[in-house]
């Protein structure tokens, strides 16, 4: 059975990795600002299998509405625009042959508040998965000293120090979603 190190290791290892996913997901939610972020998930059809955007063109936001795509190979700009079009961002990009421009409209009241809400449900689902990995601390710390490897002291100890970690880590989930939120509502 694992040591209370090994077991406070792995627990903020896993706590770490669900705020990095919570990043990401933030990421993708639109606020009234470009952001190359925004069609990060997208996936180009090209040479018959679906590939991430950023690996068949560079992708940047040189105004704060308007998102550029520029890829490596100009042959594939229809299917890059194909891909925007088909996807659910509901952009309109234009396309002149070398570059794909996609204008940023401003967002609505009604679309911040979904925005919000999705942010509201990204950060419940990262502090549930926090919650998680701290009851799977729990329960290996448990699981030791019923092993004879850990005294009750060491477990209690071990518990307690996962309790912390979760408290930071769930911190920090609020933090990020309270940060997103404003961006959305004040651009």
């Amino acid at each position: 059975m694992p040591s209370s190190d090994e077991i406070l290791m792995d627990a903020e290892e896993r706590m770490e990795k669900a705020i990095e996913v919570l990043k990401k997901s933030l990421g993708g939610i639109r606020t009234g600002r470009a952001n190359p972020g925004l069609v990060d998930s997208l996936r180009v059809d090209v040479y018959g299998s679906p590939t991430p955007i950023k690996q068949v063109a560079s992708v940047g936001a040189p105004e704060p509405t308007q998102i550029v795509i520029r890829p490596y190979d100009t042959t594939i700009i229809k299917d890059i625009e194909k891909a925007i079009v088909a996807s659910d961002l509901g952009f309109n990009p234009q396309n002149d042959g070398r570059v794909i421009r996609i204008n940023i409209p401003p967002l609505s009241t009604d679309v911040r508040k979904k925005m919000v809400a999705r942010i509201k449900e990204l950060s419940e689902e990262a502090k549930v998965s926090i919650r998680n990995i701290r009851r799977d601390g729990n329960k290996a710390a448990e699981q030791s000293e019923k092993d004879k490897e850990m005294t009750e002291d060491d477990r209690d100890h071990t518990k307690d120090e996962v309790q912390k970690l979760t408290k930071k880590y769930e911190d920090q989930v609020s933090d990020l979603a309270k940060e997103r939120e404003k961006e959305v509502m004040d651009s």
